[in-house]
């Protein structure tokens, strides 16, 4: 984990809005930054004058391997593969990895929750981010893969607000930091390309619970078989979604009968009618049922929860 970045020459790979962001947070705390795209410079104008107000070098036109030679650490932004000449040349050379997600990690001060999956992820994290919202106010900050990278407001942040983040395979390859509260929606083929094989990609996915202690919660989806697998490796409570009733024994959210339900231990809670969700489909009920399992474990009040979901 990094603490102090004074001094530290840090190359970032990717000057789209993730890039650019962790560019200016690292250069206001002392780091020496340079930044690198693969375009050239006039296709350049908007990216160059995102970071006016802090001294950022300038890399354009590819990302030769010579820029390793002044680098403390390497952030690749997530749409560069791991598979590229230069990250494959950084991790020979022993130099360390790392990204905007996972510096926020390093850095935030407050419980933080975190939502993956192959589908679905963006509609769950924005619902939940929407439920918070309404308990916390501006105090509830929701981004990651989507929206304003939340390193932006790290800085900001105290210990009682709560960050809401959609992670992606990418950028989970390169963290070691879990989320107090934990989802993997499914798992099911999805940038292959990027991966190579279904087990690494699966393997990235599984990152989001690998870091977590015994105090921290995970929500899987009980009808994805790829999601369901990871159960063995929750090491705090565990809460699952379904549009099929739960086993016996199981916390969580689920559909039975046309109503929406909430189980925890013995306690039983029915929470809407299915007619009542405004976006059609079941995969849509299932996104809500797993923003329902997730605002539980996070504490969020029920009212909250049910005026985000018909506000949706």
């Amino acid at each position: 984990m990094m603490t102090d970045w004074n001094g530290r020459r840090v190359l970032i790979l990717g000057a789209a809005r993730q890039g650019i962001a962790l560019a200016r947070w690292l250069a206001r705390h002392g780091a020496r930054v340079t930044l690198s795209d693969l375009r050239p410079l006039d296709q350049l104008s908007s990216a160059l004058e995102a970071p006016h107000d802090v001294d950022v070098n300038w890399a354009a036109g590819g990302h030769p391997l010579d820029l390793l030679d002044d680098a403390d650490v390497l952030c690749p932004s997530g749409g560069v593969p791991l598979t590229s000449p230069i990250v494959q040349e950084a991790i020979r050379r022993g130099i360390p990895l790392s990204n905007d997600t996972q510096i926020f990690m390093e850095r935030v001060p407050c419980r933080t929750i975190g939502i993956t999956g192959s589908a679905g992820k963006t509609t769950t994290t924005t619902l939940v981010g929407d439920m918070a919202s309404i308990g916390y106010g501006n105090h509830a900050f929701v981004g990651g893969n989507i929206g304003d990278p939340l390193i932006n407001y790290v800085d900001d942040m105290r210990q009682e607000d709560l960050a809401i983040l959609e992670i992606s395979s990418f950028q989970l390859d390169q963290m070691d930091i879990s989320p107090n509260i934990a989802a993997i929606l499914n798992i099911t083929p999805n940038h292959l390309d990027r991966h190579g094989t279904m087990e690494a990609y699966t393997a990235s996915k599984a990152r989001i619970l690998e870091f977590q202690t015994n105090r921290d919660a995970a929500i899987l989806g009980r009808d994805d078989a790829g999601a369901w697998s990871m159960k063995e490796k929750v090491r705090g409570s565990l809460l699952a979604f379904s549009l099929c009733e739960l086993e016996h024994g199981l916390d969580g959210a689920y559909l039975h009968d046309g109503l929406l339900n909430l189980r925890h231990g013995n306690a039983y809670l029915p929470l809407m009618p299915r007619s009542k969700i405004p976006l059609r489909g079941e995969h849509n009920v299932s996104n809500v049922l797993a923003a329902f399992a997730v605002g539980h474990a996070a504490g969020l009040r029920l009212d909250d929860m049910l005026q985000a979901v018909e506000d949706f």
